[in-house]
């Protein structure tokens, strides 16, 4: 049967409504805020007790941050393994056994790193096991992220799909909001030294509870209608190939084009979130409990306003929408780093917010932009190892750079020339993309087929 014949005869999988693509929102936002929630725990607390619990003193209070980030790093470098791996079992097996996988790997990791004794116990075998379950936990949120976009991306309707897979994003502030909530509340209940020793842990033990609740909501979803065709024409047809080595050798300017725009977003979160408690800390002599609310409160606009914006990618378009966010973003640190020096702390939780804002309008839409690049056949491992790879040389590094040039230079200015050649990047991806606003998944998989020649039956 020819593209246009399928075309003409099958009308396309109906997308889910009401309760139903609620309740899918919902299991994607739960399963997302607790492995975020852990993973951004791990940022909180690698600033704040990290570098002096599980690394030697040298009498620079910098010095054991900066270990600490190379540790965070560690994270990210695992990121895209995970994303090559879950990608393929999330692309012949589907997302929800996925991401019930993924959900319990990073909930054990977590949980033992809160058991991990410090450097005066072990000395450096402490920072080892650290180095470890920082890959482990990496590794597993290396598949999370794309499983759970799409999972919310293929049940949308095509005219809302921005705003509906918007959602899962908006729950990566949540779960930031709950670990720093957590580290709060620890930190004003116990003294400096109870917060170093213990305190900090109870946090992490509380990841336990959380992923108990995130795996039970996910074992009630199903997966997307577009999938489960793509799945039973993969098991029937040997010509049709699906994964990671397939999306690399079929779509590089995919990749090129999802890493681009994760570039600068990815790098301007972790500044905002990461680098600015490091130098309100250590330059402006900033109070950790007055730290932890400013982000909580920025956290908070963040969660509101990421799925507003969503409705805009699908009013504006996506690229407007973006190109938005890129520019913009560009100037935060020219006028944020100058508010943090007030010491104000209104004017420090609106710097932070403005920057979170900022970064929303790179963010909210990525899920429907990326999913919108792949043919479901290797959707998840496309979106998986274009956004994930590029953590390694963008998030990860963002707050260990910063702080390095802060410490050498005593200056936040080699940081903003940092962030405004990232934006210049990823404003070059955005402008070489198609608009996608409103278009159909089906669309993009005939468009697959009619590239290599197939049926439109041999691909969904």
């Amino acid at each position: 049967m020819s593209v246009n014949e399928r075309s003409a005869t099958s009308p396309a999988v109906p997308a889910s409504k009401g309760s139903g693509l609620k309740k899918i929102v919902a299991a994607s936002m739960v399963g997302t805020v607790v492995e975020w929630y852990e993973f951004f725990l791990y940022a909180t607390a690698a600033t704040l007790v990290f570098g002096k619990y599980f690394f030697p003193a040298t009498g620079n209070e910098l010095d054991g941050i900066i270990q600490a980030f190379l540790t965070y790093a560690v994270g990210f470098v695992a990121r895209p393994l995970g994303g090559i791996v879950f990608g393929q079992i999330g692309d012949k097996l589907g997302r929800k056994p996925t991401l019930q996988l993924t959900i319990v790997i990073i909930g054990v990791s977590t949980f033992l790193m809160g058991c991990l004794p410090g450097f005066a116990t072990l000395g450096y075998l402490a920072p080892a096991l650290l180095v470890f379950l920082r890959f482990i936990q990496g590794f597993a949120l290396g598949g999370e992220w794309g499983g759970a976009v799409l999972l919310v991306a293929e049940h949308s309707p095509n005219k809302t799909r921005g705003f509906w897979s918007s959602w899962p994003q908006a729950a990566v502030p949540v779960g930031n909001l709950l670990a720093t909530l957590v580290l709060f509340i620890m930190s004003n209940m116990l003294s400096a030294a109870d917060f170093l020793s213990w305190g900090w842990r109870v946090a992490f033990w509380l990841s336990a509870v959380i992923v108990f609740v995130g795996y039970y909501i996910r074992t009630h979803v199903s997966e997307s209608p577009i999938f489960l065709e793509a799945k039973a024409q993969l098991e029937s047809e040997q010509a049709v190939s699906y994964g990671v080595r397939e999306v690399i050798r079929k779509y590089p300017k995919g990749i090129l084009q999802s890493m681009g725009l994760r570039f600068a977003e990815n790098i301007m979160y972790y500044l905002v979130v990461s680098f600015s408690i490091v130098y309100l800390k250590t330059v402006d002599k900033y109070d950790t409990s007055s730290l932890l609310l400013a982000l909580l409160i920025a956290h908070l606009v963040h969660f509101l306003i990421i799925p507003q914006i969503g409705r805009l990618v699908d009013s504006w378009g996506r690229k407007p929408v973006y190109l938005v966010g890129a520019i913009t973003g560009a100037t935060w640190p020219f006028f944020a780093f100058p508010m943090f020096d007030t010491r104000n702390p209104v004017i420090i939780v609106l710097a932070v917010t403005i920057g979170l804002c900022l970064h929303a309008f790179m963010y909210a839409g990525q899920p429907a932009l990326m999913s919108e690049l792949f043919p479901t056949r290797m959707r998840y491992a496309g979106v998986s190892l274009g956004s994930q790879v590029t953590s390694i040389f963008a998030g990860s590094l963002a707050p260990l750079l910063a702080t390095q040039w802060l410490k050498d230079t005593g200056s936040w200015l080699p940081t903003a020339v940092y962030l405004v050649v990232a934006c210049a990047i990823t404003t070059v991806a955005v402008l070489s993309l198609k608009e996608t606003k409103g278009i159909a998944l089906e669309d993009v998989d005939r468009a697959d087929a009619e590239r290599e020649g197939l049926s439109v039956a041999a691909v969904r």
